[in-house]
């Protein structure tokens, strides 16, 4: 194809793929354990984490990375102590993460209009360094998934019952937590923080309503999310749309449509049974 005769968008690629395996992967463990607005959260982390580097003059992909894992951590930690009010350290974070970026922004002038990239996504202009670190993301990813498959299931579906059966709950908890900040960061530059939760949520939800268990969603999931990387980045090229939003919009209508099709069959079950 003419388009992957350009090194800018073999890199696109690369990291779209990347991106489309292990985040709709972690978006069906997000989806279980009833935690997805943490990519969202994690997100806006992440945004003041580059305006920090930014700030203090380092590189803002790196500084991004690490502050959006210290954030999933504290995350974490604020869960345990608001067992009750599971929803309330999303909030905190949420807030704080968009606060301290808005107050960074500020300190330096013209550094607003470069975050752009950063809020809408610019795949198209992924460095070598950004490439790397989403290499390392998605191989760490695959490695947790695969390795701790079984005790993760478990905890997914109930922490008390894992911790029974000698699950290092806490543990795995943060470890969890520290891959979805990982994960988050690492999405940023393919669509951006206000469209990182749609790379990872749409996927998984379209794999959850649709599959008949738990391997057939993840299947499903990285499927779908490769699938709308790819046919998002070669849409937006050919009719010159931003990569982000376009690769966001695909991946909700695979979910209109799963939905559409899921109701057409429940309807004519239903008949054959009246």
């Amino acid at each position: 194809m003419e388009m992957l005769g350009y090194e800018f968008m073999q890199r696109a690629f690369w990291a779209g793929g990347l991106i489309g395996i292990i985040g709709p992967l972690l978006g069906v463990y997000l989806m279980l354990r009833r935690q997805v607005l943490m990519a969202d959260t994690l997100s806006h982390v992440s945004l003041a984490g580059v305006a920090l580097g930014s700030v203090l003059h380092l590189n803002p992909a790196l500084s991004g990375f690490a502050v959006a894992v210290i954030g999933g951590l504290v995350i974490e930690q604020l869960r345990r102590s608001y067992r009750t009010y599971s929803e309330l350290p999303v909030a905190i974070i949420m807030t704080s993460g968009l606060a301290l970026a808005v107050v960074l922004m500020s300190l330096k002038q013209n550094l607003s209009k470069s975050f752009s990239s950063y809020l809408f996504g610019s795949i198209v202009a992924v460095s070598d360094t950004q490439l790397r670190i989403i290499a390392v993301v998605a191989a760490v990813g695959l490695v947790f998934f695969i390795v701790l498959r079984r005790p993760l299931y478990n905890l997914t579906f109930d922490e008390e019952t894992a911790a029974i059966g000698g699950v290092h709950v806490g543990l795995l908890s943060f470890s969890f937590a520290v891959l979805t900040g990982m994960t988050v960061a690492a999405a940023m530059p393919v669509v951006g923080v206000l469209l990182v939760s749609a790379l990872i949520v749409l996927p998984a939800s379209i794999a959850l309503r649709i599959a008949s268990g738990f391997t057939a969603a993840v299947l499903i999931a990285i499927g779908t999310g490769l699938t709308g990387v790819f046919s998002g980045l070669t849409a937006s090229y050919y009719i010159n749309t931003p990569p982000g939003g376009t690769i966001a919009l695909i991946l909700l209508v695979f979910l209109l449509m799963a939905i559409a099709i899921q109701k057409l069959i429940r309807r004519r079950n239903r008949k054959k049974h009246s």
